[in-house]
């Protein structure tokens, strides 16, 4: 059988990345290039700023990726892009840089969904098999997500309001830990003790999540504190908050195991990089003997190798795309 090489642009936020990946499974280079220097002065991605960064970067990005891989565009078989969802600037850098790839060498362009990305990002890791649950979590996304097969996706529940990494992020800046402030506050975590009292978030017997209550639960906490002349202690906090985030989220993973056929367990995004999420999952996969898989630590933030993996599956399904696909902000995957 002839080997397939995908190349994969990804544009979504602030990384901009390019990758080549042979059969969906071997990674043979990514180029990323982040920005999160820029953006943590300002406590957050800026939109125009990170669109201006991919013009900068992109044509650099994969001229570098192709003489790492020491491949010329002739030997790719066809590209791989993030259409959505994401930042609407972003995406439509990496967009139409895939589409020029795509006219110029006459080659298939392939759009691949942002979260569909970061569930293939495992498939690098460990050959994925079904029926397969997902828990996508990251900075816009907290979902349970049910496949049978490759591409099937079904939403079992997701978020009600914040994304779990947008939590994360909020709860830092609250107690003056800078943006990105997830890796820090597990960090902390780990030295803390759980010894203030936060609220579960949403604890009903459905598969969705909410936390939006429980980041109001630290401000006004943090709040309370000021008012009295005292501070909260950071690494109490942050044990005590990441254990309620834990809990939440294998609560929700414990009942999908439960009540669904599955034979394989995958985490998606960002936060899977948190190493308590991690231990916690991997005990609950141990327990009910669900071989699982989590993508390494550079698979877990926004990358092209993951875009072009899903990429490849979409590539021989058949699903490609015409010059006229336009990026779009919000995309149901499902």
């Amino acid at each position: 059988m002839k080997d397939i090489y995908i190349l994969g642009i990804e544009s979504s936020c602030d990384e901009t990345s390019c990758s080549i990946v042979k059969n969906g499974r071997e990674e043979l280079a990514t180029v990323i290039s982040s920005q999160i220097d820029i953006h943590k002065n300002y406590g957050g991605v800026v939109p125009e700023i990170a669109s201006r960064q991919h013009v900068k970067n992109i044509t650099m990005v994969i001229e570098e990726c192709l003489e790492q891989a020491k491949m010329k565009m002739t030997d790719i078989d066809a590209i791989a892009v993030t259409y959505g969802p994401g930042l609407i600037g972003s995406l439509l850098i990496g967009l139409e840089a895939a589409k020029t790839l795509a006219y110029i060498y006459d080659k298939p362009l392939v759009p691949v969904h942002h979260i569909a990305g970061h569930i293939y990002a495992n498939n690098l890791v460990k050959e994925m098999h079904f029926p397969l649950l997902s828990l996508v979590i990251s900075g816009g996304h907290t979902e349970l997500v049910y496949m049978r097969d490759h591409l099937n996706f079904e939403k079992l529940g997701g978020t009600l309001d914040d994304a779990v990494g947008e939590c994360y992020d909020k709860v830092a800046r609250v107690v003056g830990i800078p943006y990105p402030g997830g890796p820090q506050i597990d960090k902390l975590a780990h030295i803390g003790k759980v010894n203030y009292k936060l609220p579960s978030p949403l604890n009903d017997d459905s598969y969705n999540f909410s936390f939006s209550g429980l980041k109001s639960a630290v401000i006004n906490l943090n709040h309370n504190e000021e008012q009295k002349g005292h501070s909260l202690n950071k690494e109490d906090l942050a044990a005590s908050f990441q254990k309620v985030v834990v809990d939440t989220l294998c609560k929700r993973v414990e009942k999908a195991i439960s009540e669904k056929e599955i034979k394989y367990f995958v985490t998606a995004g960002g936060v899977a990089a948190n190493s308590d999420i991690r231990s916690a999952l991997a005990q609950i996969c141990d327990e009910n003997h669900i071989e699982y898989s989590f993508p390494s630590i550079k698979y877990c933030t926004d990358n092209a190798a993951m875009i072009a993996s899903a990429g490849y599956y979409y590539y021989i399904n058949g699903r490609t795309a015409t010059l006229d696909i336009n990026a779009q902000s919000s995309v149901d995957l499902y």
